[in-house]
């Protein structure tokens, strides 16, 4: 099961699962997705045109501002991370957003990581 760590989380890139701890959190499917992908692209500039095509696609239509804006709501309330001080998610005013944490893939085989 591929996951990616960072700080003392991790998500689960199949299932979209976030874990502190080892203790589940509850995270919606769309801003888990948004995290895989900011993830995903470590310490690069993603556009918000990126995600939205990442994840939205170009033929859906939604008010893909407002979703993207709740999105990454969520993702900071979930990973208490603050857009003046962030520790995960840094704002980049008019072009996107970058992971700034560190964060790594690893594999889990059953409760063992290697």
């Amino acid at each position: 099961m591929p996951l990616i760590r960072f700080g003392e989380f991790e998500l689960d890139e199949q299932t979209f699962e976030l874990r502190r701890n080892d203790s589940s959190i509850r995270i919606q499917h769309q801003p888990a997705r948004v995290l895989a992908y900011l993830l995903n692209h470590q310490g690069a500039l993603v556009t918000r045109k990126q995600i939205q095509n990442a994840i939205w696609g170009e033929d859906t239509f939604v008010d893909f501002e407002q979703s993207l804006n709740f999105c990454i709501r969520q993702i900071r309330i979930t990973l208490n991370d603050q857009a003046e001080k962030p520790l995960f998610i840094e704002t980049l005013p008019r072009l996107g957003y970058r992971f700034i944490g560190h964060a790594e893939k690893v594999r889990e085989i059953g409760r063992a990581h290697v």
